[in-house]
């Protein structure tokens, strides 16, 4: 299966997907793929469900089947499906490693996981899936402090979202993600309705 580089997902979206920025991707975020736009193209409804619903994928960097799990769980929530299934991805040990501004991207965060850098009320988590949950406590290995990316994350001093606090290496969780926090526009209804055709 061919992978597609970043910056090409990131242009078939039209944003950062990633958040990796650079100004090659800055040239060309606003070029769709194969450098044409055409205007009077109508998209139609299949297709906007379909297309939100990849970018929030790649976005946080899930696989298709794990995605609709999270949807099947947010479905038998009795809260809104959509704001529920953005809270759970969220709530990713990978996703809140980037919010407390250890990692650059989620992707590094990931790395950072999945090499066993990364501490849960002392306890190694190795799964960049793992769910944290309000009162655990997040820390990086020594060894993960001496890595350069992660020193210029920490020396960045990037603000964590309200649902988490960083007290230098180390971050708390204080409370649950609120929707207006994403920080990317997603219309979470279009998910909802593609599900639900």
């Amino acid at each position: 299966m061919a992978r597609l580089s970043k910056h090409k997902i990131s242009r078939r979206f039209g944003v950062d997907i990633y958040g990796t920025g650079g100004t090659s991707l800055q040239r060309r975020i606003n070029v769709p793929p194969g450098g044409m736009k055409n205007p009077r193209q109508r998209k139609s409804e299949y297709v906007r469900q379909l297309a939100e619903k990849q970018k929030v994928k790649y976005m946080y960097g899930v696989r298709e089947a794990q995605f609709l799990r999270y949807f099947e769980k947010a479905l038998r929530s009795n809260e809104p499906s959509g704001q529920v299934l953005l809270q759970t991805l969220e709530r990713r040990l990978d996703n809140a490693l980037y919010r407390f501004g250890f990692a650059r991207t989620r992707l590094m965060g990931r790395h950072l996981i999945s090499y066993g850098h990364v501490l849960i009320d002392g306890r190694r988590v190795d799964k960049p899936s793992y769910l944290v949950s309000p009162g655990e406590s997040i820390t990086v290995t020594e060894q993960a402090l001496k890595i350069p990316e992660v020193q210029d994350e920490l020396k960045a001093h990037r603000n964590p979202v309200a649902w988490l606090t960083r007290e230098g290496t180390t971050g708390k969780v204080i409370g649950l993600p609120n929707r207006d926090e994403v920080g990317m526009e997603i219309d979470e209804s279009l998910i909802v309705e593609f599900y639900s055709r």
